[in-house]
Formats: structure tokens, sequence, C-alpha cells
């Protein structure tokens, strides 16, 4: 067993070959965003065992401000199971969410977060304001990070790096 600290609580990650092999599912969506044009996040929720939802950023080819991976993962899920709230849920997101998506996933009650790399700049898990777990909310999520961290820094960063040559 591994243990794991977030700002607010300590988990025993029992399940992290699962988490694993499940991120990589998450790297996927990530991956197909990049080939359309999209900066690669992908994300997926898993609800009992089942992949229930599924998202990749498609923000320019849906002109949606919040047409995020974890958005679309959320909205898809919730689709699925005919509710809103995502209880004992589970996102795999190969980045640090932002405030936007930190806050729908508190809002849609997911359990727990997994997710790749931190997001130095928009961050909102863990890097700033501590969205899924603060104490003034209602919900707080458990939150595991580093899953696959170099793998899921590296598409992002080799994404902007390909687009500053470009420019």
């Amino acid at each position: 067993m591994r243990e794991v600290r977030t700002t607010f609580q300590l988990v025993l990650d029992q399940s992290m070959e699962s988490d694993e092999e499940l991120m990589r599912l998450a790297v996927g969506e990530a991956a197909a965003a990049r080939a359309a044009g999209e900066v690669p996040i992908g994300a997926i929720i898993v609800i009992e065992g089942e992949i229930k939802g599924r998202g990749q950023n498609s923000v320019i080819s849906r002109s949606d401000p919040t047409a995020h991976a974890e958005m679309m993962a959320i909205r898809d899920a919730a689709g699925h199971i005919g509710n809103y709230r995502l209880t004992g849920s589970t996102m795999y997101t190969t980045i640090e969410p932002c405030a936007m998506c930190a806050g729908a996933i508190v809002h849609a009650r997911i359990g727990r977060l997994v997710f790749g790399a931190r997001d130095p700049r928009a961050g909102a898990v863990v890097t700033h304001f501590e969205v899924c777990t603060s104490e003034f909310l209602n919900h707080r999520v458990i939150v595991e990070g580093g899953v696959l961290e170099s793998e899921c820094a590296s598409m992002i960063q080799s994404f902007f790096r390909e687009k500053r040559e470009l420019d």
C-alpha cells in the first residue's frame, strides 16, 4: 500500500495498478483532443467499476469555454446514469482541474479525483484554492495527484512547445 497525502486527509491507496490503467484511458481521451487540435486533456468517470463518462477538451470545436475535459465527462456520466449527482464515482483526469472544473466536481458529488500532472497556472485542487477539499463546502473529494504524472505533463508541454514553434 502507498500512502497518499492531500491537504486535509490521508488516503491509503490500494488500487494503484487500477488507477494507472484507468488514467491511461484518460490519456487516450487527451490524445484524441490533441488530434482534433484541442489542448490535450482527457477525463473519464468510473462508477461501480464501469466507465460512465468520457471527456476531452473541446472548447475550440464547440465554441464553448466550459467544454473542458472534466466538464464533458461529468455531462456524459450524468446523462448515462440519469442523475446530476455522481455519488461514489471516481474521476480520472490528465491534469489538475481548474476552478470551474473543481467546482463542478464538488457539485456533482464525485467521491474521488485522480489526476496526472499539477497545473502550476490554473490548478485549483492542490496548487491553488484547494476547492475540492475546502472545509467551507458541504462535500469534500478524496484527491490523489501524480498518477502517470510525467506522461500527462509531457503531453501538455509538447503541445504548447509545438504551438509556440508554429507561431
